[in-house]
């Protein structure tokens, strides 16, 4: 059976710290598919469509990835494109019983699908997306935060 993952979130934007977690993931999969989900609770600075043209240009050298949109439950997603994994990054305990509880529910909505925990990097693990966003609202320097290619400038 072909191992697919899906790795959600509203990568508003997507971050170094995403990246290095795609990058650390994709040999462990067959195929990865990057989820961004519309999450009602989140208010997000860029449009969907801005966010997927920033992640398919930091994932082009992966062919086994891809980036798709959805809404709803991460798990019904997931049964919809075959994916028995979800990937989820961890920078701390917090993030680690935040998403304890999500995986938990999850095994109860779908057993087949497992979530995997992967660690940030000790040099990443202070990057988060609505902190960038802050810095971007407030016009500050992002470059130490977001991968390369991705130009704010053209934005405004």
């Amino acid at each position: 059976m072909k191992k697919i993952a899906v790795f959600p979130g509203s990568f508003d934007p997507i971050t170094k710290g995403h990246l290095d977690i795609i990058k650390r993931a994709v040999p462990l999969f067959d195929e990865i598919i990057i989820g961004i989900g519309v999450n009602s609770d989140k208010k997000t600075l860029f449009t969907i469509s801005q966010r997927k043209v920033w992640i398919e240009q930091v994932i082009s050298q992966f062919n086994t990835i891809r980036v798709a949109d959805y809404q709803g439950l991460t798990v019904d997603f997931c049964k919809s494109v075959e994916a028995n994994y979800i990937i989820r990054g961890l920078r701390n305990s917090s993030d680690f019983e935040f998403e304890k509880s999500i995986a938990q529910m999850n095994a109860d909505l779908a057993d087949n699908i497992e979530t995997i925990f992967l660690v940030a990097r000790p040099e990443l693990s202070h990057i988060a997306s609505t902190l960038v966003r802050d810095i971007i609202r407030n016009g500050g320097d992002t470059k130490a935060f977001l991968p390369d290619g991705i130009n704010l400038k053209t934005l405004q």
